[in-house]
């Protein structure tokens, strides 16, 4: 390593670092100075990077930047302005990987132009920079290529390069790209296609000269595009009806060329274009071409997450108020985070029944486990928007990189716990937040309940402008200005905390399976075993929470009768007198519900239901489906 430092304290010289970051990317220039493919590409993984990254221009590398980050992963683009006496401090201590965008063992960038400059075959490889070079590419944990001619011939020239992970990434886009191709295509599906497009450039290697003469020859109708925007480049090629690039060197896998052919332009190549034989272009079938690009960003960060050894850090939290007064499984659903969790953030919200007195004592001993407590008004009318306010502040003090949400009775079996672990190691690197399954149970262990949507926003970033609420189309004030929401929310919502707009999430949970779902409820037999096989699948696979809200029915009945009538009055600004038409449990009043009738219907809605929505009174006519569970419930829960 580099020992102590012989310069004393570091100073922070050129840019200004941050320390926090975990992924340093250098390069020559980046797009807010120069928008070529190279830098499109660099700046495309940079905004799909699921780590804080630092960029970092090459003339700017010191070896005190060099020190100051020695234990991040360090991503090399284009490097050609980085001293090269640097490159054994970065070989010897640096966990690192190279983006090469052309053939920087050249001094000239390009083999054929190295020849024509100096009437003679590149032999640059044999020469000291070929040499420092291919070194710094030996050191790298993995090295990125534009196209399997570019990394064939390197590894030709440097056999030894096999013995690292060698990947074909081609160019990369963003999200915003593929949107335009969408959009552009669809808006001159009809149009007729005119004229043809030749890159106007001053690079020897880009050919303008050759594709100008081309068009000449062919007496075809054509324009050059010089600096023009990249929109209307685009625009330009959607309407186009060919695009003339016959480069005078390699071009490992020029954009332009890509952009032309998702936007249907015909092409007109040379061999210099070196990924035009690839399956993935050559394929007749955009759709192919488009799967392969947008996976790309993914495949990157995927492999670089490996070569970091990168175990990510989790945040449990929870709120609690009265847990023990209510019944829940308290204990053992904190227990099941602390068995994963780095940490397990509770915020109380001022019980009066011993749980907070429990939670501060269980925390002196457990060092992982930091409660809080926040006390509220519970008796103020919008009391009931206190639970996702509550859960903003157990987010807002977790410190780890992934945070997992968990409600008091919720439980995740062990299992699941390995997998948490690898789903923030492998999370969509286009999303904050994600949906997981969950498990409800009715009346016990033996029935799982499918009338209800499997899944719950469980796994999220730990993003600074996350918290949770009452979204913005559903925000209301009262006339006394306090806030309460409209009905379609349990005012936990996760939400920005500015705009109050919901954060997008991943979900396994797709329409078709809706779909499903919705006819397996509906009798069809067929689905309701296609359904089974799904969720069977999925639970396998994914980690999810088991859900106790309705595994003791008595305890259900009697907490809504307590407290959740009153609180969705709250919530959605509702008054509900006590008629028999507001009790969807028993039809009477629940000033007139007795011990025995709440264990009378609890028994019934055990052994004749699979599951029942309150929203309409219970209909004992209509037995819901219902779905077993293989591998059981949480070992915590039958632990004393």
């Amino acid at each position: 390593m580099f020992g102590n430092s012989p310069f004393g304290e570091i100073k922070r010289p050129g840019p200004e670092i941050d320390l926090d970051c975990e992924v340093v990317v250098v390069s020559d220039m980046f797009v807010d100075e120069y928008v070529g493919g190279a830098e499109l590409t660099t700046q495309a993984l940079i905004d799909s990077c699921p780590f804080k990254t630092q960029k970092i221009k090459s003339s700017e590398v010191t070896m005190e930047i060099l020190e100051m980050l020695q234990d991040k992963h360090w991503v090399f683009g284009n490097f050609s302005n980085m001293p090269n006496e640097l490159i054994p401090t970065v070989v010897a201590n640096l966990n690192y990987s190279i983006l090469e965008y052309d053939y920087k063992y050249c001094r000239w960038r390009s083999p054929q132009k190295c020849q024509a400059a100096e009437t003679k075959i590149c032999e640059c490889q044999n020469e000291m920079t070929g040499k420092m070079i291919s070194a710094f590419y030996y050191g790298a944990k993995s090295l990125w290529w534009m196209s399997e001619e570019q990394q064939n011939h390197y590894l030709k020239l440097f056999p030894f390069l096999n013995e690292r992970e060698n990947v074909v990434l081609s160019s990369v886009f963003d999200d915003r790209f593929f949107a335009t191709v969408k959009v552009l295509n669809e808006q001159n599906k009809d149009v007729e296609r005119k004229g043809w497009i030749v890159l106007g450039s001053t690079s020897w290697v880009k050919g303008f000269d050759a594709a100008e003469e081309y068009c000449k020859e062919k007496g075809l109708d054509y324009e050059v595009v010089w600096g023009l925007p990249y929109e209307e480049i685009l625009a330009k090629l959607a309407t186009a009806e060919g695009f003339v690039y016959l480069p005078a060197g390699w071009d490992t896998c020029p954009r332009m060329v890509i952009e032309a052919k998702m936007l249907g332009c015909k092409l007109v190549l040379n061999e210099n274009v070196q990924h035009k034989d690839e399956i993935w272009f050559e394929t007749e079938d955009p759709f192919d071409t488009q799967a392969y690009l947008y996976a790309a960003r993914e495949r990157f960060w995927k492999s670089i997450t490996e070569s970091m050894n990168w175990k990510p850090t989790i945040s449990g939290y929870t709120t609690t108020k009265d847990c023990n007064k209510h019944g829940y499984p308290w204990r053992k659903s904190i227990q099941s985070m602390l068995n994963f969790c780095d940490e397990v953030v509770v915020v109380d919200g001022g019980s009066s029944d011993g749980t907070w007195e429990e939670l501060k004592e269980w925390s002196e001993k457990e060092e992982a486990l930091k409660v809080y407590l926040v006390e509220r008004d519970w008796d103020h009318p919008r009391f009931a928007v206190f639970d996702g306010a509550q859960k903003a502040e157990a987010r807002k003090r977790c410190t780890s990189d992934f945070l997992w949400q968990q409600d008091a009775d919720e439980v995740i079996h062990e299992n699941d716990y390995n997998k948490v672990s690898e789903l923030c190691k492998n999370f969509p690197p286009q999303c904050d937040l994600i949906s997981l399954p969950v498990i409800e149970y009715w009346g016990g262990p033996e029935k799982v309940r499918m009338d209800v949507n499997p899944w719950k926003w469980r796994l999220s970033r730990n993003m600074p402008y996350i918290t949770h609420g009452i979204p913005l189309q559903m925000r209301k004030t009262d006339q006394n200005g306090d806030l309460y929401s409209s009905p379609g929310t349990d005012g936990c919502d996760y939400i920005h905390n500015e705009t109050y707009e919901v954060i997008p999430h991943a979900s396994f949970y797709t329409n078709e399976v809706h779909q499903a779902r919705v006819a397996a409820l509906n009798g069809h037999e067929q689905a309701l075993d296609g359904y089974k096989d799904w969720f069977a699948r999925t639970v396998s696979m994914l980690p999810g929470v088991h859900h106790y809200s309705w595994f003791d029915l008595p305890r259900k009945i009697k907490t809504y009768r307590d407290y959740w009538s009153q609180h969705w009055q709250s919530l959605y600004d509702i008054s509900q007198e006590d008629t028999p038409e507001n009790n969807m449990f028993f039809g009477k009043p629940w000033s007139e519900v007795s011990e025995e009738d709440i264990q009378n219907l609890s028994s019934r809605l055990k052994n004749e239901m699979g599951g029942w929505v309150f929203h309409d009174p219970v209909d004992f006519s209509r037995p819901t489906p219902y779905l077993t569970l293989e591998a059981g419930q949480p070992k915590i829960m039958s632990e004393e």
